[in-house]
């Protein structure tokens, strides 16, 4: 499936956002060492950052003894520091009792005391005494296996990994404050995304309604924004190229089928007049299946072009009666008859003539084919404004159905016509906003019916 643009780009931004944060941070920190005047505030000394290092090493060193009370026995690593460092000072204070740990720095307790008993968070501060110009200790509140303390350092030295503790460490510290930012930034940038690609979804929008019989259409480009400019530009561009290759397509049809017109009509007239020969039936249902062919090519390809209207009012039941009349003869001719039924003197229409007469005539072509010898085909002009064309042949299979609408599609190669018929009969409805369907006939056949809206 798919990404969404909209949340590939809401992406990129959250993660850029966190990205500048994180970069930020950092040149600020490098611009407060190199002593720039305007990021002091932000900046800290390298041994400023060495305090999340030390605190951690502070809160492990904690134990508990057998009486219950709390003191600081330094694990190896604060050993080794206190070996490298031998001016650090270290202190832990229980704020609630207004207390320090044992082992604490004596001159840490004797200076925090009183500090203590308000419960500071990061709070830096100077020893009384030391004529350091900016502060060197730190003592703020920290989460222990034994509750929550105060951790207090004094004078550590920095090593490079100090800047990973103390990343982590403001991360800490502004997590909530970096995941509401995140999920308000995110939902931010959701709205506008999907706001700035609303011109998109309305190019979309347009591309969806061109068919085959809207190729003259072209994309807008009035409003579209600069960034997809070309690509309408490029969809206007194939459509042209479309739009021509399916009308020189649809001249070479109108031609061909006009052309056909008249040698067929003349060949159906010299075959009307024989008398006597065998096969008269049988090559008068030919020619009539080729003569509705090449009339429903030229409706369809006039339909296409825009040369005939499809709004004219007809009355169904009179377009019906004179194609049935018109393939009567036919049917005589083919031992088999056609009767036509109506459940109204008159069913009103908005169509076109030429094409519902050659839809029909196809149908009740089709039908004669499939009748038995001695049969009867029914045309039934229905409520509605539907019409049925019912024969009782073979009928047709659940499963070809949709198939048998479908251009050159053929049950297999020993079945004759070309697989044209219906498909432009499916076609000519579409245009008119009309329906062709198959139903099974009771008691065996097939029962095509059209549907007008």
């Amino acid at each position: 499936m798919a990404s969404s643009l909209a949340n590939r780009v809401v992406a990129y931004l959250v993660i850029s956002q966190f990205v500048a944060f994180a970069t930020g941070w950092i040149v600020t920190i490098i611009l407060g060492f190199a002593g720039v005047a305007a990021f002091e505030v932000f900046g800290r000394t390298a041994d400023e950052l060495a305090s999340a290092r030390m605190i951690q090493l502070v809160v492990a060193s904690l134990v508990r003894d057998d009486e219950g009370a709390l003191h600081i026995e330094p694990i190896p690593e604060l050993r080794d520091e206190a070996k490298r460092v031998p001016g650090m000072k270290i202190a832990v204070f229980d704020a609630a009792r207004s207390e320090a740990v044992s082992g604490s720095s004596p001159e840490l307790i004797a200076a925090l005391a009183g500090v203590i008993k308000v419960s500071p968070t990061h709070t830096h501060f100077v020893l009384p005494g030391d004529p350091a110009p900016s502060p060197r200790g730190l003592v703020e509140p920290v989460r222990t296996p034994f509750g929550r303390l105060h951790a207090a350092i004094y004078s550590p030295k920095f090593v490079w990994s100090d800047l990973c503790y103390a990343i982590l460490a403001d991360f800490r510290r502004l997590a909530g404050f970096f995941v509401v930012t995140a999920l308000i930034s995110a939902g931010a940038a959701l709205f506008a995304v999907r706001r700035g690609l609303m011109p998109l979804h309305a190019i979309t929008d347009e591309v969806a309604r061109i068919d085959m019989n809207t190729l003259h259409q072209r994309l807008p480009v009035a409003d579209v924004p600069s960034e997809i400019a070309p690509l309408v530009n490029g969809m206007n561009v194939v459509l042209e190229r479309l739009a021509a290759g399916a009308a020189r397509t649809r001249r070479y049809t109108a031609n061909a089928a006009h052309e056909l017109r008249t040698p067929i009509a003349v060949l159906r007239a010299r075959l009307e007049n024989l008398e006597g020969l065998p096969i008269k039936g049988a090559l008068l249902r030919d020619v009539s299946r080729l003569q509705a062919v090449v009339e429903q090519l030229l409706v369809a390809a006039r339909l296409t072009d825009r040369q005939i209207a499809l709004d004219q009012e007809i009355d169904l039941v009179t377009s019906v009666r004179e194609v049935v009349f018109l393939y009567l003869r036919l049917a005589i001719e083919c031992d088999r008859m056609i009767e036509f039924e109506t459940c109204a003197p008159r069913v009103v229409v908005h169509g076109n003539r030429t094409a519902i007469d050659a839809v029909v005539a196809n149908l009740i072509d089709n039908a004669l084919r499939a009748e038995p010898s001695g049969g009867a085909v029914v045309v039934l002009v229905g409520p509605g404004a539907t019409v049925a064309v019912i024969d009782h042949g073979e009928g047709v299979a659940l499963a070809e159905r949709e198939m048998i609408f479908e251009p050159f599609w053929r049950k297999s190669e020993a079945t004759p016509g070309t697989g044209l018929g219906l498909a432009i009969a499916k076609e000519l409805m579409d245009n008119m906003h009309g329906k062709i369907g198959v139903e099974e006939t009771p008691g065996g056949g097939a029962t095509f019916k059209l549907i007008f809206s």
